[in-house]
């Protein structure tokens, strides 16, 4: 017997999935108008869905969470919390662009890590949104899931997301990066395929609990916020790369500085490699993640030690380039490395953490995959 029809006793109407993401660099470049470059996971939350007819949402979870109900008549920013405030704003938002959705019955499952920063709230979203639009057979544009999934985070929730997250578990496709222009709104699929030239991309869960998170990310929010006001200009990606220095010879403060140079830096970077991917040189990223990293610890200073251990010894070990993703303060490391070395490269790390009295990482594939989709 499934689990669905063990919960709800019948059988489902379908089933729908959403990866979660990987970012291989831009970091914290979103909320400045920039560039980044994410790639879907092949984890994925997914939702098995019936629907019912009288206006009611029924979302269990194949974990311990329990069971949550709640009237869609009902609904309205706060009215239900915890882990189900997601499956209940994603209800809400399509409600309130006036998609005609109906009661549901929704079992979510996931092999997405909690806490490890790879957008396991985007992808409840996104899942969400297309089970409840797939049981009335309502055709909508992935990026216009996004968005609204977006709002459904920010004003149901409450948590200041930027877009990339929802972009990349809607629109990424399989041996693709997304090239994604948050002040255009433009995206381009770039190939990025490392199996293919032998090559493979690491995601390393440090488990380091995230410190001081919502007062860090605001703080540096406001740090770019205050430099582009002093500098005159909408938000940081106007600052031309090869203007950089006269901007910061302008700027007073030594921190609002470093905060600067981050983000005009690391959005030249996503144009390099995007550039090196276009050309099928691939390794040649490798550096760039290198130099990222070291822009997050220097000038950005969102790493922390567990971080900052796994990046250095998956270098020492021959990896191409890593870096930190995500937002920081604790998460996942990326490393691009030979096929053939990445054993021995996450072997090193196991060794450098328990010499460090850090937890046991963990680690996951991270082939480039498609984006939000039925499965059944």
């Amino acid at each position: 017997m499934s689990k669905f029809v063990e919960v709800f006793g019948a059988e489902p109407d379908g089933v729908w999935r959403a990866p979660g993401r990987v970012n291989l660099i831009g970091e914290h470049t979103d909320y400045n108008d920039g560039l980044v470059l994410p790639i879907a996971l092949p984890n994925q939350i997914t939702i098995t869905g019936s629907a019912r007819t009288d206006g009611v949402v029924v979302v269990a979870t194949a974990g311990q969470d329990g069971i949550i109900s709640f009237d869609l008549d009902s609904l309205s920013p706060g009215s239900v919390g915890d882990w189900a405030a997601y499956p209940a704003g994603a209800a809400w938002v399509l409600r309130e662009a006036q998609y005609e959705i109906g009661g549901a019955n929704l079992l979510v499952e996931s092999d997405l890590p909690s806490g490890a920063g790879l957008s396991s709230s985007a992808a409840l979203l996104c899942a969400t949104a297309v089970a409840l639009l797939g049981l009335r057979d309502i055709s909508v544009d992935p990026a216009e899931v996004a968005r609204l999934a977006q709002r459904a985070e920010n004003q149901y929730v409450g948590a200041p997301v930027g877009l990339m997250d929802q972009m990349a578990s809607m629109c990424c496709t399989a041996g693709h990066a997304l090239y994604f222009d948050i002040r255009a709104m433009s995206t381009d699929q770039i190939p990025f395929d490392p199996a293919a030239d032998g090559l493979a991309l690491l995601v390393v869960d440090v488990k380091a609990p995230h410190r001081h998170v919502d007062g860090e990310y605001a703080a540096r929010r406001q740090s770019c916020e205050q430099a582009a006001a002093e500098l005159g200009v909408p938000a940081l990606r106007s600052i031309a790369f090869e203007d950089l220095d006269d901007a910061l010879s302008r700027l007073s403060d030594d921190v609002v500085r470093r905060r600067v140079r981050h983000v005009v830096t690391e959005i030249r970077r996503v144009e390099e490699a995007v550039a090196l991917m276009r050309a099928g040189r691939l390794r040649d990223v490798g550096p760039l993640f290198t130099a990222s990293h070291a822009s997050l610890r220097d000038d950005f200073e969102i790493t922390v030690p567990e971080l900052d251990v796994a990046v250095d010894t998956a270098l020492a070990a021959g990896a191409l380039g890593a870096r930190m993703t995500g937002g920081g303060f604790g998460g996942c490391i990326i490393a691009l490395v030979e096929s053939s070395e990445a054993p021995a490269i996450l072997t090193a790390i196991e060794k450098a953490f328990a010499e460090n009295t850090f937890p046991t990482p963990t680690s996951l594939d991270a082939t480039p995959s498609p984006g939000a989709s039925r499965i059944s």
